[in-house]
């Protein structure tokens, strides 16, 4: 039996970048402790959630893959521990700026960055300011045993998304996410739908997915946390609820998964020659 042990942190952050990373740094620690070979921070854990407002003075902030701050911590966390954290980040590539990720090995080394391929526009969530759409295409890199597909934030809301990182051989998913109240509507509460995507594509894909949110109250946007684990069925192994910081943790038996993925037939009786429709404009 192949087994991998996965986990993901939940906490609330401020814009005092080192607090943030000895914050994360510390949760790491305790899910590597438990087990866990690949660590998932929540999405761009540098700092506040800064895209709730237009602000040109805060693309100062970002900075290429090799100099990022939150990256270099993270690589050598990862080289220490020898674990596997993907890691969310503002970066910058000469005029151009990203929301992207690394995915940072038990060496150290940066395997890849991916850049996020949908990018929201909305009260409260006004990313087309700051971030290119992501011109990576996306990605798969091998782990501990297993491969790893990432898509980031908005990415996990499209069916699309999941099963391009399926047919690239992905094993399993992981989504770093910054998430919560909607400004616009008081009343929106998008936390369950938030995870039934999720579990959706867990159960058309037959994979595990591993989802990171963040908490807390921001300039009154408030995050609702809700980070989960489930496995290829969608049964969640482990959560955590609105407000709590903290670590969850899961050990995924990857043969079975194959074996059942096998056995729902789902990429066996695919049929691409009817799907053309799917990459034309609407």
């Amino acid at each position: 039996m192949t087994e991998l042990t996965v986990g993901a942190l939940q906490l609330a952050f401020s814009n005092d970048l080192e607090r943030n990373i000895a914050d994360v740094s510390r949760l790491v620690r305790e899910a590597a402790a438990k087990g866990a070979q690949v660590v998932l921070p929540p999405e761009l854990f540098e700092g506040e959630y800064f895209c709730r407002v237009e602000d040109e003075g805060l693309f100062a902030n970002a900075k290429p893959a090799g100099e990022h701050r939150a990256v270099l911590a993270m690589r050598e966390l990862a080289r220490e521990l020898k674990i596997h954290i993907p890691t969310s980040f503002f970066e910058a590539d000469g005029p151009h700026h990203y929301n992207s990720l690394a995915m940072i090995g038990p060496a150290g080394e940066v395997q890849g960055v991916y850049r996020k391929s949908h990018i929201p526009d909305g009260p409260g969530y006004e990313e087309k300011f700051y971030f290119r759409p992501g011109n990576t295409g996306f990605k798969v890199w091998e782990g501990p045993g297993a491969k790893l597909g990432v898509g980031v934030c908005w990415d996990q809301w499209y069916p699309e998304t999941a099963r391009a990182l399926m047919l690239m051989g992905a094993e399993i998913l992981f989504y770093p996410t910054a998430i919560g109240s909607e400004p616009h509507d008081t009343s929106l509460d998008t936390a369950r739908l938030w995870r039934r995507a999720m579990v959706g594509h867990a159960v058309s894909n037959v994979v595990p997915v591993v989802a990171a949110n963040r908490v807390g109250t921001e300039h009154g946007q408030t995050f609702y946390g809700t980070s989960f684990i489930c496995d290829e069925r969608g049964d969640v192994l482990a959560e955590l609820d609105r407000e709590e910081e903290g670590v969850i943790t899961a050990t995924l038996d990857l043969d079975r998964v194959k074996r059942h993925r096998a056995a729902f037939g789902f990429f066996r009786d695919r049929r691409p020659e009817l799907y053309g429709r799917l990459t034309q404009d609407v």
